[in-house]
């Protein structure tokens, strides 16, 4: 079985990722999409050219590994995916061949993690619009972010039961410093998460924005949502 999830950035992608890689039954694959997003559209993110260097640039290639032979001969494969790299013209019919998920975050959070990271993000950075486009087209499940903070065990048990995998109690924790499969990229992006053993707890108040970043997190909103009313 094939599983693609697919969030925005910083929304637990890389925690719930290492989440189900505890499992030995479990393949990980970590953004397959980043380079040919990069490549096609010339945004500059941090370690450019290190990212470009090592992956496949071509989207079409990139779509026919993910529904190709598992790579670690595993019973299941984890693919996590970021919605934003899924530009126009970057095929999508493939996922329609996998179990997908939907992992989503309230706008503000995300954005306040996001811009520490990568200055003056714009709507297109963060995922939102991608992400309820690519649920309208591939359907699949949804899941908050703040739900598996909140109770990890619960969540989870509920995700695998939805993705009809056994639930498995070492996905509640995980080694620091982390996982094989983590993209180049994870020395700049996964720092904290290196760090971590676990899901961090419950999220706090909603954070305060300035004025630039909360009109972009009212933009983004509405697509949280809609989607939030499809969270299992």
């Amino acid at each position: 079985m094939k599983i693609a999830v697919w969030s925005g950035p910083r929304n637990l992608s890389t925690a719930l990722m290492y989440s189900f890689g505890t499992r030995n039954d479990f393949a990980i694959s970590d953004e397959p999409f980043y380079a040919a997003y990069l490549n096609a559209t010339g945004i500059q993110h941090p370690m450019q050219e290190e990212i470009l260097a090592n992956q496949e640039q071509d989207p079409n290639i990139i779509a026919e590994n993910c529904i190709g032979t598992n790579p670690d001969n595993k019973n299941y494969w984890y693919q996590k995916h970021m919605c934003q790299h899924m530009i126009e013209g970057f095929p999508v019919e493939w996922a329609k061949k996998c179990k997908n998920v939907f992992l989503i975050r309230h706008p503000a959070r995300v954005i306040a993690s996001y811009s520490i990271k990568r200055e003056d993000p714009k709507l297109s950075d963060i995922g939102f619009v991608q992400q309820y486009n690519l649920y309208k087209k591939l359907g699949g499940i949804v899941i908050d972010s703040s739900d598996i903070r909140r109770d990890p065990e619960k969540s989870l048990r509920t995700l695998c039961d939805a993705i009809n995998i056994p639930f498995s109690k070492e996905m509640l924790s995980w080694p620091s410093g982390g996982h094989v499969s983590d993209g180049v990229w994870a020395k700049h992006w996964y720092g904290s998460i290196w760090k971590s053993t676990k899901f961090a707890g419950a999220e706090g108040e909603i954070p305060e924005l300035n004025n630039e970043m909360k009109i972009l997190s009212e933009e983004a909103y509405p697509y949280y949502e809609e989607l939030k009313k499809h969270c299992i």
